[in-house]
């Protein structure tokens, strides 16, 4: 069995399937995140340019922390850091420039919409966003594949010798379940009046495991792979604790009694008892 094309030609131009992954990704993500916000009551007109600064911050901090972990391959041939239709982009970096950039970009552009809200609605679309990705992505780059196997459901991959783990295939499935929950969470959320900012902190925590895992259990170890071990259970941990925290808060606020000194919500008795 040949490898997943990567790379073809239209005349004397060529075309990297990676790149045109990407491009449909990002396209995924702005239509799907502006449609949220019109779902939402948010005018979604000033989307247009924060998300050019979006995706170019993404891929430029996704590049430059995949070659700072991984410097020791980019010495002998400093021209592959321009490569980036050959793989190498880390979602930690990517996340590191572009969650900022649009974060400040949105408060600029539209200053009603506050950041804990954005947070929660584009945690979706980016947990969604990834899963597209991985399938376009990294499943159609060089050397994509994960640790050899003999297994049946093992694919060969261009540049990796042998069946290799399909661990995008993997991911896009983990990210479609984190992205299930996200979203049942968000329900809760909009039915029980909970706290701003759980939805993105389950996301970023559930999605955080996963990246461990991946890292630890499916991908060949290389210089990056402790970083992102490590980052990964640091965004599990920031997560979880941000998430205790906020719930924790919200059923004290639930409890206080309000300014007649009755107790509010649920916990308020029925006349009578």
């Amino acid at each position: 069995m040949r490898p997943i094309p990567v790379v073809f030609h239209l005349g004397p131009l060529q075309v990297h399937t990676y790149g045109i992954g990407l491009a449909i990704t990002f396209w995924f993500g702005y239509r799907y995140f502006a449609r949220r916000l019109r779902a939402d009551g948010y005018p979604d007109a000033w989307l247009g340019g924060t998300f050019v600064w979006i995706v170019v911050t993404a891929i430029l901090g996704a590049r430059i922390v995949h070659v700072l972990a991984n410097l020791g391959d980019y010495r002998a041939d400093p021209v592959e850091v321009l490569a980036i239709w050959h793989g190498g982009l880390s979602s930690f970096g990517g996340l590191l420039l572009a969650v900022p950039t649009g974060m400040l970009s949105a408060r600029r552009r539209c200053p009603r919409l506050r950041a804990l809200r954005a947070a929660d609605l584009v945690a979706p679309v980016l947990v969604a966003a990834w899963a597209l990705g991985r399938v376009l992505g990294p499943q159609l780059m060089v050397a994509g594949g994960g640790k050899p196997t003999g297994q049946w459901f093992g694919m060969y991959y261009a540049g990796e010798v042998g069946r290799r783990l399909p661990v995008p295939l993997f991911q896009a499935v983990e990210c479609l379940a984190v992205f299930g929950v996200a979203l049942w969470v968000e329900r809760l959320v909009a039915r029980r009046g909970g706290p701003e900012g759980l939805v993105v902190a389950v996301v970023a925590g559930l999605w955080g495991l996963t990246r461990f895992f991946d890292e630890y259990l499916w991908l060949t170890h290389d210089a990056g792979s402790l970083a992102v071990e490590i980052g990964g259970l640091a965004m599990f941990a920031v997560g979880l604790a941000v998430s205790i925290r906020l719930l924790a808060r919200a059923r004290t606020d639930r409890r206080r009694p309000d300014a007649s000194g009755a107790l509010s919500g649920e916990d308020r008795l029925p006349a009578g008892r």
